[in-house]
């Protein structure tokens, strides 16, 4: 008992009427507006930030709107008024935000003060491109040329994202597939790891980039050996992880498995693989880094179209504004995966919350 009242008090966990033993205890506290995980500010505080950020994106389409562009060789930049209008149109939701039950608008309260932060970067970055021209072009452009790409070159664009989104999904979930049972088959079986350890530690060190020319002579097509190369930089920290996240389980729960009937399959499959996920969800958020490397370097190498071929065609043609397109395109489809990621993670590890620290 003293053990589960230590573990109480660590964790939080809820006792038998669904609170803590150490909340029940203790004298009520008095109800406030808001949580108790989030400090109480004062009111007038809570909205001066956005105020602020409304004034900011007022303040960006002023500029953009009513300081002419300077023009450096060619007609002005196009979708400037576009532009203009568009931060105007921010600042006046800004604005009724504002006016909102704080309750309703907690959500944008939080991201207070990257709203703040945006249109000062952005008009930054207008000013030293559009409307001084310090920054040379075509090597830098203003934001609005983002949307011309978006706008007039979207359907390459959208292929290229579209064949490089199904080629990571194909190589990181052959990688994390082949990871995750030899990290399973080496944390359990001592036979199988003392030949495939081995061949981990002298093979997993090497940047699958340095495969490369490899690859592209062994697999009939560049597609082929691009999988590959995904799949081998996802794999290495699957397996590792997993490996260590099977080795590193409890004995005791084996033993009261056994003394129960458990099978070896069971003790595998409902005991050892159970325990390793968190570990397993932490080898492959590494492997998603490194296949989105190894990615971008296969297609520039000879794959016919992704984001990496995309760039490189950007390059040949000094379109630097295109290459900065798929740079964004680039990050939003990463941070998108791992968003995802995160959220089969909380799904499928939701059985271990009140037992694993989140």
């Amino acid at each position: 008992m003293a053990l589960l009242r230590m573990l109480d008090q660590f964790y939080g966990l809820p006792g038998p009427s669904g609170t803590s033993s150490t909340a029940a205890s203790a004298t009520p506290a008095k109800p406030t507006s808001l949580p108790a995980t989030e400090p109480a500010l004062p009111a007038a505080g809570r909205w001066r930030v956005g105020l602020l950020a409304a004034l900011a994106w007022g303040g960006l389409a002023a500029l953009t709107l009513l300081w002419p562009n300077q023009v450096s060789g060619f007609s002005d930049w196009a979708y400037t008024r576009e532009f203009g209008l568009l931060a105007g149109a921010v600042g006046v939701l800004l604005l009724a935000v504002v006016g909102l039950n704080p309750a309703r608008a907690s959500r944008w309260r939080v991201a207070g003060p990257w709203l703040v932060a945006l249109p000062l970067l952005l008009g930054l970055w207008q000013v030293l491109t559009a409307k001084l021209a310090v920054l040379p072009t075509p090597f830098f452009a203003p934001p609005q040329s983002l949307a011309e790409v978006y706008i007039d070159d979207w359907k390459r664009l959208g292929e290229s994202t579209w064949h490089s989104a199904l080629l990571l999904v194909q190589g990181v979930s052959i990688g994390a597939a082949v990871g995750f049972l030899v990290g399973v088959s080496i944390g359990w079986s001592r036979q199988v790891g003392y030949w495939v350890h081995p061949v981990i530690r002298f093979v997993g060190p090497i940047p699958a980039s340095a495969l490369l020319p490899l690859a592209f002579f062994f697999f009939p097509s560049s597609h082929a050996a691009a999988v590959f190369l995904i799949a081998l930089a996802t794999g290495f920290p699957v397996a590792v992880l997993t490996w260590s996240g099977v080795a590193s389980v409890n004995k005791q729960y084996y033993d009261v498995a056994r003394t129960l009937g458990a099978s070896e399959w069971f003790l595998v499959l409902r005991v050892a693989i159970p325990a390793a996920l968190p570990q397993v969800f932490v080898g492959l958020f590494m492997g998603l880094g490194a296949s989105f490397s190894i990615l971008v370097t296969a297609e520039m190498m000879g794959v016919k179209a992704g984001l990496g071929w995309y760039l490189s065609w950007a390059q040949g043609w000094a379109a630097y504004t295109n290459m900065y397109a798929a740079l964004i395109v680039m990050a939003l489809l990463c941070s998108g995966l791992i968003t995802l990621l995160f959220a089969v993670r909380d799904r499928a590890l939701s059985w271990q919350k009140g037992t694993v620290k989140w």
